[in-house]
């Protein structure tokens, strides 16, 4: 029988979001198939009866659930949907040692545990679950629906591909076997420091204070992290970041390898001005490559939108929450 770790879960309203008097609010964890316990936000709209739709929502990548994937969680259960934000194996307030590691197997179960969750509880209609993914775990979400049938939709939000990303560097730069083969092994010499040290030495967050001449996305993650946008006591980012090994596997690993056999719909969604937009226009056309089940994938680009306008609106509404309820809706309701 599984067994579930003990778990610290904060019970205040310790969100970067208000919370909202048109759904309830309850911790809620799960454990996922190595015997990890993940900690969750469950957001039930108000007054709600019968069993509902469901959406699991997590990312981005290094972030918790407090600020972004609760935001997009809340606001989808207040428009019908039961929702679960969690928070990934080894991070946040979810279980796992060592802390800050990150794993293409271990994060695509963790989403389907979620749905694992989801489908088991008793105000949830099992054949009408959804997932969102954002940032890094757009990618992760994406892999999630090739492998669980149960999905029945899924949303990815301005994602990565964060095996593409660690293998070859941002927009390819780095795609040489020599820049993977250095990095490789810097890998392995960071490994020995750590164990002679006794301790995994994190590789930082959001770099700060800010370079006067930082690249457009670091000056993006910035205004997010470090800002009271998205800053939390909790996140990896906001902080001293993944372990440095923490990513390691990610340069051997890559997913999205059958994308283009998910059956079930999904919608791909990036900021016209995010640095990330080439994940999303790629993972949409590799997806729809060869595929026999087009009619049910969109690609969606919002004008003027950066990488994190689409983690909490940046201040624009740029996120397409009505566009999103109307596909997930579509799939999962109607």
């Amino acid at each position: 029988m599984m067994k579930t770790e003990e778990l610290r879960l904060t019970q205040e309203w310790d969100k970067t979001f208000p919370k909202s008097d048109k759904a309830d609010h309850s911790k809620v964890t799960f454990v996922n198939r190595y015997g990890i316990t993940l900690a969750a936000d469950l957001y039930m709209p108000k007054n709600a009866k019968g069993k509902l739709p469901a959406i699991a929502v997590c990312g981005p990548f290094g972030a918790v659930k407090e600020p972004c994937s609760g935001l997009y969680a809340q606001t989808m259960a207040k428009r019908g949907f039961l929702t679960i934000a969690f928070d990934p194996s080894f991070t946040g307030e979810s279980g796992g040692n060592v802390r800050y590691m990150a794993s293409p197997d271990i994060n695509t179960e963790d989403f389907m545990a979620a749905v694992d969750f989801l489908s088991l509880h008793e105000r949830v209609d099992s054949e009408r679950i959804g997932i969102i993914g954002i940032c890094g775990w757009g990618g992760m979400a994406l892999n999630a629906a090739a492998l669980d049938t149960r999905v029945k939709a899924t949303a990815v939000m301005t994602m990565y591909d964060m095996t593409r990303v660690n293998a070859k560097g941002y927009f390819d730069s780095e795609d040489i076997e020599e820049a993977r083969y250095e990095k490789r092994k810097a890998m392995c010499e960071q490994r020995l420091t750590d164990l002679k040290s006794g301790e995994y030495f994190l590789g930082g967050g959001v770099v700060d204070p800010l370079p006067e001449d930082a690249p457009y996305f670091v000056k993006d993650y910035y205004d997010y992290y470090k800002t009271e946008r998205g800053y939390h006591s909790r996140s990896l980012n906001s902080n001293g970041g993944w372990n440095i090994i923490g990513c390691e596997s990610f340069m051997n690993q890559p997913i999205l390898m059958y994308s283009n056999e998910i059956r079930s719909a999904v919608l791909i969604v990036h900021g016209e001005k995010a640095h990330s937009c080439y994940f999303g226009k790629d993972a949409y056309a590799d997806m729809v490559k060869d595929s026999n089940y087009t009619d049910n994938k969109e690609l969606l680009i919002i004008p003027g939108a950066s990488h994190t306008d689409l983690y909490d609106g940046g201040g624009k509404d740029a996120i397409p929450f009505d566009k999103l309820a109307s596909f997930l809706t579509e799939y999962l309701i109607r």
